[in-house]
């Protein structure tokens, strides 16, 4: 099949878009306003965007009202966010915090969430995630997109703290992404979460993409030297 965006029809009784991009990270994302009052939202388009130092990013369309969402403004307003890593265990909360609530109404409520406190940061942390990390807010980039839904509000953080749960950290000093079962977004109303995994290291002796790869700012610097 080949159709164009906006101008010729899919002819599919669902549009396949988001499916095509798949698994997608959950950037689920706790602020705080100007008033104090909190709010967490899980958003699809999540990713970290360099390592050294370390910034993520997180896109929200607007609401249905057309509408900016209240994660974006308030990261805006106060310059702070946290992620919150979503897993297969909070998969429900995840998704009642995803619902169109008033604003002001408190999602870590709703959901049945207990906070945390953030040591760098005001907005809260989501108990019972095994990762988190504050964030200051860098920068919006805002493209325009249709009406109601469509334009989309590009927010990035810079990762001042990052929370991990020691259980989650095996015996070789890593991450056991597989007791975590991160929770990731598929099309439709789909999911899925990471349940297996497989190495792949690319070959030849460059040590500095090696590190690169590994995300690791000291072996990156040591590499080049």
């Amino acid at each position: 099949m080949y159709y164009e965006p906006g101008v010729t029809p899919h002819g599919l009784p669902h549009d396949p878009f988001k499916s095509c991009v798949v698994p997608r990270p959950i950037g689920w994302i706790s602020t705080v306003d100007s008033q104090g009052r909190h709010n967490l939202a899980p958003y699809s388009q999540f990713q970290n965007v360099t390592f050294n130092p370390p910034i993520v990013m997180f896109s929200a369309n607007q609401n249905t009202a057309g509408g900016r969402k209240d994660s974006v403004r308030n990261a805006e307003e106060t310059g702070e966010f946290v992620w919150n890593m979503a897993t297969y265990a909070l998969r429900e909360a995840v998704n009642k915090s995803a619902e169109e609530l008033s604003h002001g109404v408190d999602e870590f409520e709703h959901a049945g969430l207990h906070k945390l406190p953030s040591r760098k940061v005001k907005p809260m942390r989501v108990a019972g995630s095994p990762i988190q990390f504050e964030c200051v807010y860098l920068n919006t980039l805002r493209f325009p997109g249709v009406p109601p839904m469509g334009t989309a509000d590009v927010v990035f953080g810079r990762v001042v703290a990052i929370h991990i749960d020691d259980a989650v950290i095996d015996g070789q000093g890593m991450l056991d992404i597989l007791k975590i079962q991160p929770l990731a977004r598929m099309g439709y109303y789909d999911y899925t979460f990471v349940d297996n995994k497989f190495e792949m290291v690319i070959g030849g002796n460059n040590t500095a993409l090696l590190a690169g790869l590994e995300g690791s700012p000291d072996k990156a610097l040591q590499a080049t030297r």
